[in-house]
């Protein structure tokens, strides 16, 4: 990679970079430091990378699925390869601790081998046409077909594994794509397209356009060759998306406050550190990172005694320092929210037991006890280290706790009870139940999507591959 502090980031259309008429300088989050010149694409410049898609259209379609398979495959390789750089990348220009983007670039890996073992699994199904009457000597059975042209829209908090969410599957099933990145985390994606470039991938089917959200988005929702918008961020935007697409695809990965439960018989030595690191990994910035927890009233108290505790021993600093858990939020206007969101709530009468002060860019790991519901760190989505703990009677208190929310992507229950785990499993409204566990767990296979205002569609490879081809049905009158 040339030197982040004196690149100039051209705009890749066409499988070439191409320079825009504006570029705006990108800054670290942590060191405030310059680290690039990035291509701010104008409404024309976006119209361009949607026509470069097009015209690769027939060639992805075309392909072969085992010429997909070996792309992607290629590309995981190549990342490998330079896992260590790629990972610098994301930690310098989302002040991501950097062993969690080096988890995320391996998770990104894997993410691409599913993508590629997924194209050679397009498969159908036989119809049996004589079940209806008048379907005698017919054979009927279905076929998967790419959508078209794909606009996948990314946020900053996993600039290459929720690319890869995206452009992964979209290949795997011969679609071509326009990704407009989040405008904090651009390199990471125009690292992954040069990468696809030299792993194979036809001129024009992955381009990318940095620059205003609006600008690019309006562009990708409105054109018609656009067949399907895939996008992960606010609920406000998904809302203005869904609103404006019409007959398009959407698929929309939205905000979340998610929760978990803790039953009385719960083993605190197990949950105590894994709900901490789900609460305040990567500065609590994960769209299913831990909000909210509703603990028994028998082990209230030692709870939120050794959560507090261990709140503070979080390592917070540098995001290059390999023990750091916690670095600089990634903006000053999140920074100011969160303080402003926490005085809210200590007004209200909320206690702060952890944390709360700042330094630098850097809010501390911070932990609240008797939140009111309406406070905005318990109803709205935080995105920063801030953890609620409210005290429950029973876990059917706690699943209406859950429930009461406007979002649903992920939850949690910690019991010893399989009747109890059932129960929650089948009442809490959320995309997915995770049994033992907190709600921030996923691997890149699984279902992954939520009800409610945090979205709509699924991804998770395999799901997102339905969610980008057509189903066809095609019949065979043998008579």
């Amino acid at each position: 990679m040339e030197d982040a502090a004196v690149k100039k980031q051209h705009l890749f259309i066409g499988g070439k970079p191409t320079e825009s008429i504006q570029y705006k300088e990108l800054q670290a989050p942590y060191s405030g430091e310059t680290l690039a010149e990035v291509a701010t694409a104008s409404a024309e410049e976006t119209e361009a990378a949607i026509a470069a898609a097009t015209q690769a259209g027939d060639t992805m379609r075309r392909m072969p699925a085992h010429q997909r398979a070996e792309i992607l495959y290629k590309l995981s390789a190549l990342l490998q390869e330079r896992k260590d750089e790629a990972a610098r990348v994301i930690a310098l220009e989302a002040a991501k601790p950097i062993t969690a983007a080096i988890a995320e670039v391996e998770r990104t890996i894997e993410t691409y081998r599913f993508a590629a073992e997924e194209a050679k699994r397009l498969t159908g199904e036989t119809v049996p046409m004589d079940a209806a009457k008048g379907g005698e000597g017919r054979v009927g059975f279905t076929m998967r077909q790419p959508l078209g042209v794909i606009g996948a829209i990314t946020p900053f908090n996993f600039p290459m594994n929720l690319v890869a969410h995206k452009v992964g599957p979209a290949i795997a099933a011969g679609n071509t794509i326009v990704l407009k990145p989040a405008e904090q985390t651009p390199l990471s994606s125009y690292y992954i397209a040069d990468l696809l470039q030299e792993a194979g991938l036809p001129d024009g089917a992955l381009n990318v356009v940095s620059g205003d959200g609006k600008t690019i988005g309006d562009v990708l929702v409105a054109d018609p060759r656009i067949a399907h918008i895939t996008f992960t961020g606010s609920p406000a935007v998904g809302k203005s998306i869904r609103s404006q697409a019409g007959l398009k695809r959407v698929t929309l990965e939205l905000g979340s406050n998610a929760a978990v439960i803790v039953d009385r018989d719960a083993n605190l030595d197990k949950v105590i550190p894994r709900s901490v690191t789900g609460a305040f990994t990567y500065q609590g910035q994960v769209c299913i990172s831990l909000q909210r927890i509703y603990v028994h009233r028998e082990i209230a108290d030692e709870f939120i005694r050794r959560f507090a505790e261990a709140a503070k021993q979080v390592v917070i600093g540098d995001p290059l320092n390999p023990d750091t858990v916690v670095s600089a939020l990634i903006s000053a206007k999140d920074v100011q929210r969160t303080q402003e969101w926490i005085a809210e709530a200590k007004q209200a009468g909320a206690e702060v037991v952890a944390g709360g002060e700042v330094q630098g860019g850097i809010l501390r790991p911070t932990v609240l006890v008797n939140v009111p519901r309406d406070a905005k760190v318990s109803c709205q989505e935080v995105f920063a280290p801030i953890v609620v703990i409210n005290t429950i009677d029973s876990v059917e208190e706690g699943i209406e706790h859950v429930n009461d929310s406007i979002y649903g992507l992920q939850a949690g229950i910690f019991t010893n009870d399989i009747q109890t785990a059932l129960h929650a499993a089948e009442h809490i409204e959320a995309g997915g139940v995770m049994i033992n566990d907190i709600p921030t767990f996923r691997v890149d296979h699984m279902p992954y999507g939520g009800v409610k205002q945090s979205g709509m569609g699924r991804e998770g490879v395999k799901y997102a591959v339905e969610e980008m081809t057509e189903l066809k049905f095609v019949m065979f009158n043998k008579n």
